[in-house]
């Protein structure tokens, strides 16, 4: 059985039609979550930023 050319038209706008779908939701999905991380990076980053300095002064009294 082979299929006809229309057929496989079909077929092609259904995976397309999917492909459509899951992407979209993928996107909707992965948009908050980029953002959730963009923020926790620059949170992590000041953190770093001000431990920095206490982690200094903790060697330095260790030293003594």
């Amino acid at each position: 059985m082979s299929l006809t050319d229309e057929d496989k038209n079909w077929i092609k706008e259904q995976l397309r039609t999917v492909e459509t779908s899951l992407l979209t939701e993928f996107y909707k999905w992965a948009s908050p979550s980029e953002a959730r991380q963009r923020t926790h990076t620059t949170a992590l980053r000041a953190i770093d930023l001000e431990m920095e300095p206490l982690s200094e002064r903790v060697a330095k009294l260790e030293g003594k």
